[in-house]
């Protein structure tokens, strides 16, 4: 399954349409969580998806001009969201941890409605030869159909976004089976991912970590400083967090597009692509590199990489990240440095170098030794291939 997001154009009417959809979704979330509750606390029993669809269905037959107006492949998508909303909660109750009882959701916390492709939404081709989306109880919508969608593909879902100010629609596909068309290089590359470098690969080369928040860090204070002195929930104000989350899309925006090129960079010169096998967790919790590891987004780097090398017919292997910043990449000793010393140096050897170049071969190493198909076990030394 692929994801192909396009940009929506509506008009005034259709925007006042699709806020009304929007809030009339928001209301019967809000209705199926609290019916929930209520069942709970009043029966000591919850109420699950089959009796509330016959509840929801029924409520929605009985006002054509408000609930009615909702597709009803959008209500039974909502009603599993409350629903996958509580099964998570159970989940992390059980394993201990924090458990997250589902939420409410205000007016500025629910942007999107599903639909079941072909069942009250469809893309449409105008007499201009231009595509449009079809929303039902919305119309026709002027959309910007810049990437084409794949021959023999089976658009399976779509949904409605509201990002900011604009709106989108986000198509799931099912992609037709294909043997990838893939020229042979014989080139193979260990990577390390990091924060003060986004990438060091195995050849020495080093891709820069943009540090797009960090950028943008001195003016968003300063409009969120400005917003913070305005008189709350006037029009001033909610223009002010408007500007905020344009200029966070954009942030995004930026970051998204880098990502994808060094990705298709990656699968356009090599056969075989070595990576860490890292649980970001830890970054994202730690006081010191959250933000950092936020603005790097390495685990959208590596979702970007996986699925081009798989369209690309590159191979991904994924190693067991411990101790391949600490190993020596030529002789194998056992170098202990801390996170803020950045070059390895061996005194066997005498090999120095970049402490993420040098984890990168050791990366390789560990990928070329595992078996086929497999990720790397855990790190042993092996003899360090011919990489620079």
């Amino acid at each position: 399954m692929r994801t192909y997001k396009y940009l929506l154009r509506p008009n005034k009417e259709q925007i006042l349409a699709l806020d009304f959809l929007l809030w009339q979704s928001r209301s019967i979330y809000n209705a199926a969580l609290e019916q929930r509750i209520t069942s709970y606390q009043e029966m000591g029993k919850g109420i699950g998806y089959s009796a509330q669809w016959a509840h929801f269905r029924d409520l929605r037959r009985g006002n054509p001009e408000t609930f009615g107006k909702l597709n009803t492949s959008s209500l039974q998508q909502l009603l599993r969201r409350v629903d996958k909303a509580f099964q998570a909660f159970f989940r992390r109750l059980k394993a201990g941890e924090t458990p997250g009882f589902p939420r409410f959701k205000g007016r500025n916390r629910f942007k999107s409605i599903e639909y079941t492709y072909g069942d009250g939404c469809k893309l449409r081709q105008g007499e201009n030869g231009r595509k449009h989306f079809y929303i039902q109880n919305v119309g026709e919508v002027r959309m910007c159909f810049h990437r084409p969608i794949p021959q023999n593909s089976e658009i399976k879902h779509a949904v409605i976004k509201q990002i900011n100010t604009r709106w989108y629609v986000c198509l799931m596909v099912k992609l037709p089976e294909q043997i990838a068309l893939h020229q042979a290089k014989d080139k193979q590359v260990g990577i390390d991912l990091g924060l003060k470098n986004l990438i060091a690969l195995s050849n020495g080369t080093l891709i820069n970590n943009p540090r797009w928040l960090e950028d943008n860090l001195l003016k968003l204070r300063c409009v969120q400083r400005h917003a913070s002195r305005q008189t709350k929930n006037s029009q001033r104000q909610k223009q002010t967090f408007s500007r905020i989350a344009s200029l966070h899309e954009h942030i995004a925006n930026q970051r998204s597009d880098y990502l994808h090129k060094v990705a298709n960079h990656l699968v356009r010169e090599f056969d075989l692509v070595a990576i860490e096998d890292l649980s970001l967790s830890f970054m994202n919790h730690n006081r010191h590199l959250s933000r950092s590891s936020h603005d790097a987004s390495l685990g959208e780097l590596r979702q970007f990489l996986e699925y081009k090398a798989e369209e690309a017919g590159v191979q991904v292997v994924a190693v067991n990240p411990r101790n391949t910043s600490q190993i020596c990449s030529k002789c194998g000793r056992i170098v202990s440095k801390e996170l803020s010393v950045r070059v390895h140096a061996c005194p066997d050897c005498g090999l120095i170098l970049d402490r993420d170049v040098n984890a990168a071969r050791n990366i390789l190493v560990l990928a070329l030794q595992s078996p086929p198909g497999r990720g790397g076990q855990a790190v042993t030394w092996a003899a360090a291939p011919n990489v620079a």
